[in-house]
């Protein structure tokens, strides 16, 4: 779910704000007491032994003051790295009203409502109150998240992938706990792992996909495909991978109560055993969480010790390809990768997997050293293949897929006929910001082709759905007079250094 940055004035807010004046959501409120009154910390724990790191900044003057909470944050990061294998075993104290507050203002205001029916919007007009007494359910452990809303989104294959719509509150919650449990993480996520990580993007995983077949020798490919991800996380196994690192049994008992709320499919409640909704706040990080065990860890600490050459994994979420300079490797690593899936309950959908030869062809001959044309593989939404350059020699070039340029293609031509009423300034405010985000995403280097096509069946569209409004026809040399008024953004390459 896409978040919403903290504006300046909200930040200058979050730390002026004095507990004075109330609980608000961006005050500056003491933690909650443990032990004593004078200890605020983050009790944590290597083998026997136990450490306690005060969370409480102290001035030159030698006196102690509240830590804001990137501080807080920050600190819980420098522990976890400085101590790999440590557990942390007191985080639900630090969930608070002021983490609280910033989980909402981090939420997307325009985001749908879950089956309570609470906007944004409303659950703003009295911050203060909401988030006072849903800390005080938090800290009695009476808080019970609500079912989870489905709708179906259709699929580019005629299927449909279900969408869970939280209540709001359910949102804060979740995002505050994701907000304790990243710092923690990030330390032990491998550095291929690209999706759904602060600072990292699509596009730098599409580079260092393109950099290693290019620097490192990579031959053959493993293009995976793994069935209902996020639908068949095991809680069990789930909760048993965080507690390795999280072993507070009051935020266990949370994250619990998350996967296990229910889901209201139409008028129906089910309470699967298994699985994450997509669309919850949380669920990216449990996903890489489980899949940090499953395949990050055992690639690097495993499989790279046995292959006799290279070998590379570049994830991003539950997308991955693994690159290898020998064949045989591949081989191997293709016929064990099930195997390890259905340990942790996945499965490897081997109907869409595949093994792809994907060797530099040969300037002569365009071929491969076996004589054959070097396949292609898709990864995040563009296609992969060996391209020639303006000197003759080979390069790989990447395009949009063709399935998803299908369908932005079809979902533009059906915009502009059910909008085709609409006064001309909307529709030509929508369509532009609809070519804008194609080209901020599909804007890459060798993808000109694809992204005028983008352009010109979005202007024929306007142009043939304009005609059917009525009145006077529409001709061509009126469009283009039209156009010089109303001009369409022209493709462009954003990503020139990917």
């Amino acid at each position: 779910m896409a978040e919403r940055k903290l504006t300046h004035r909200e930040d200058e807010a979050c730390r002026a704000a004095k507990p004075t004046s109330g609980l608000s959501a961006l005050s500056e409120v003491l933690p909650e007491n443990q032990g004593t009154n004078s200890v605020h910390g983050t009790w944590s724990s290597e083998g026997e032994a136990g450490r306690h790191f005060p969370l409480q900044a102290v001035t030159a003057e030698g006196t102690s003051r509240p830590e804001t909470i990137l501080q807080r944050l920050e600190r819980i990061a420098a522990q976890a790295r400085e101590y790999p294998e440590m557990q942390f075993t007191t985080l639900a104290h630090l969930l608070d009203v002021r983490l609280l507050g910033r989980a909402f203002w981090s939420l997307n205001p325009r985001s749908a409502p879950g089956v309570d029916r609470v906007t944004w919007q409303d659950y703003k007009r009295n911050l203060d109150t909401n988030l006072e007494d849903l800390h005080e359910r938090l800290k009695s452990q009476t808080y019970t998240p609500q079912p989870v809303q489905r709708r179906w989104i259709p699929k580019s294959n005629g299927k449909l992938r279900p969408l869970g719509l939280p209540a709001l509150e359910d949102k804060v919650v979740a995002k505050a706990v994701a907000l304790l449990l990243e710092p923690i993480y990030e330390q032990d996520f491998k550095d291929f792992s690209y999706g759904f990580r602060l600072g990292l993007s699509c596009h730098q995983a599409s580079h260092r996909v393109r950099q290693a077949l290019l620097n490192l020798g990579i031959t053959w490919l493993i293009d995976c495909d793994i069935s209902s991800f996020f639908d068949n996380l095991r809680h069990d196994v789930l909760l048993s991978l965080l507690r390795k690192r999280v072993n507070d049994g009051s935020l266990l008992r949370l994250i619990r109560r998350m996967l296990e709320a229910g889901i209201m499919d139409g008028k129906e409640l089910v309470f699967p055993e298994k699985g994450s909704p997509q669309g919850s706040v949380i669920s990216p990080l449990l996903a890489n969480v489980y899949l940090h065990e499953v395949l990050d860890k055992w690639f690097a600490e495993v499989v790279a010790a046995h292959c006799t050459g290279k070998v590379v994994l570049i994830r991003y979420a539950d997308d991955f390809i693994i690159g290898c300079v020998q064949e045989s490797d591949a081989r191997r690593i293709l016929k064990v990768l099930p195997q390890r899936f259905a340990k942790f309950g996945l499965e490897i959908n081997m109907d869409k997997s595949k093994l792809v030869n994907f060797a530099r062809p040969r300037r002569s001959t365009g071929r491969g050293p076996d004589g054959r044309k070097p396949g292609t593989f898709c990864f995040l939404g563009f296609v992969y293949y060996w391209g020639k350059t303006f000197r003759g020699g080979y390069t790989i070039k990447r395009k949009t897929e063709g399935k998803r340029l299908a369908r932005t293609c079809s979902s533009i031509r059906k915009w502009c006929r059910d909008h085709r009423h609409a006064p001309l300034k909307d529709q030509y405010r929508a369509l532009c910001a609809k070519l804008r985000g194609h080209y901020q995403y599909y804007g890459v280097r060798c993808n000109s082709a694809c992204l005028n096509q983008v352009f010109y069946v979005a202007a024929r569209a306007w142009h043939y759905w304009l005609r059917r409004r009525g009145g006077r026809k529409l001709t061509w040399e009126k469009f283009n007079q039209l156009l010089s008024d109303y001009r369409l953004p022209r493709p462009r390459i954003v990503h020139a250094w990917v």
